[in-house]
């Protein structure tokens, strides 16, 4: 398996920068450089390291059972801890100029998003790994991250 498929690249490029670039028209928040940056990150690392860790994930617990099914459920939510959130967060700050912004002060957010949205990235997630093929959990993962940024973009403007 390559380490990078021309499809994860151009699905995680696509729906990264979709999704973020909708929550950034939502916020009246748009920056070229960062629809730029997110479709560089979602084609590059993001559709490197989530198909990598979702074949992991397949391969180490391959079983039909419901522990299995749970194990996939629970790693796959934990892969997207809080220190991946703020990573990305850290990633957002970049492409948007906004190296002031990055501080340990992100811990905090990313923490609070973590368990925050557990509600809806557990069942997402229980899905994603259970009910989707292998071949498109990437996609799948994608398109739900995105509509959560939307989501979460909504939110701010709504009950701010």
């Amino acid at each position: 398996m390559a380490l990078l498929s021309v499809k994860d690249a151009f699905y995680g490029g696509l729906i990264y920068c979709s999704g973020d670039t909708i929550a950034m028209l939502i916020g009246s928040d748009y920056q070229f450089s960062r629809m730029l940056g997110m479709a560089l990150l979602g084609s590059t690392l993001y559709a490197i390291e989530i198909p990598a860790y979702f074949r992991w994930l397949a391969r180490r617990f391959s079983g039909r059972g419901i522990g299995q099914a749970l194990a996939r459920m629970l790693l796959a939510a934990a892969f997207f801890n809080p220190l991946w959130i703020a990573r990305h967060i850290v990633f957002i700050n970049l492409f948007s100029g906004a190296w002031r912004d990055i501080s340990f002060a992100i811990f905090p957010l990313a923490l609070s998003s973590f368990c925050f949205s557990l509600p809806a990235t557990l069942p997402a997630n229980y899905v994603i790994q259970n009910y989707i093929g292998l071949d498109w959990r990437f996609f799948a993962s994608s398109l739900f991250s995105a509509l959560m940024a939307i989501y979460f973009s909504l939110s701010e403007v709504l009950f701010a």
